[in-house]
């Protein structure tokens, strides 16, 4: 869904000045119902680029209660998390199927190292750090975004236990700080920022084109580099058959007397 709306009263800035942003390179500290209200834009779904007033966010971070866990297939675990925000949101853990997945070389069957899935006989459970995620256990989740049938869910990056509660509490007064010192205003940019920002990707893109131009130059190098070989190797083997011939012609000559 997309909210363009006369009463805003914040600007949606061009991509270009996304990096700036606190929230675009950041693990944004929301609740599950912050995440479920987050905007959609037509020009950034495909990059799945969400918005709080004009916050671009990609990544968030969330802490909550595990309510339920679904063993959905071979490819997906889906976890269901609460955090007494008035709406819960699901996590889905991608697991490394059979024909990718090697003991010895991933540190566990999913994408997050250290978060397993162990399928046994009458036996399925999620371990984080190798401690098994119960019903009721609390997780500190960073995640990307992504939406299932209309609702928001989430892809797990990073997972940890919260053990304690002085653990909980420091990690939703942390949540509270950010919307409170963050995104409870919109995000504004400066005049001089904005020119700061440009001349960024001034020079940014000098870069980018004097790399390909050294790179345009090694491959154009390298190219002749290798002709060169195979022309030394072409004459050297013209040489050879040249003498190989005349050789040849010795010895043939030998056998006629």
């Amino acid at each position: 869904m997309s909210t363009h709306q006369s009463a805003q009263k914040y600007r949606l800035y061009p991509a270009y000045c996304f990096r700036a942003s606190p929230t675009y390179n950041a693990w944004v500290k929301l609740t599950a119902a912050d995440v479920q209200a987050l905007r959609s834009e037509p020009d950034f779904q495909a990059q799945r680029i969400y918005f709080h007033l004009n916050y671009p966010i990609r990544y968030v971070r969330l802490v909550g209660v595990v309510v339920a866990v679904d063993d959905i297939n071979l490819k997906y675990t889906v976890l269901t998390i609460d955090d007494g925000s008035g709406a819960t949101i699901e996590i889905k853990i991608i697991r490394l199927t059979p024909d990718i997945y090697n003991a010895v070389e991933s540190p566990s069957n999913t994408t997050v190292d250290n978060v397993n899935i162990i399928v046994q006989r009458g036996v399925f459970e999620v371990t984080v750090d190798h401690h098994m995620l119960n019903i009721g256990t609390v997780i500190k989740a960073k995640c990307t975004i992504s939406e299932f049938r209309g609702q928001k869910q989430l892809e797990l990056k990073r997972a940890w236990i919260v053990s304690t509660t002085n653990e909980e509490a420091q990690a939703w007064a942390e949540t509270a700080a950010f919307k409170r010192e963050i995104l409870s205003v919109p995000w504004h940019i400066s005049s001089s920022e904005h020119k700061r920002i440009k001349k960024e990707m001034k020079v940014d893109r000098m870069k980018n084109q004097e790399y390909e131009r050294l790179k345009t130059e090694h491959e154009a190098k390298k190219k002749e580099q290798r002709k060169t070989r195979e022309d030394c190797l072409a004459k050297r083997e013209a040489k050879l058959e040249s003498r190989r011939k005349k050789e040849e012609v010795i010895v043939n000559a030998g056998a006629l007397i």
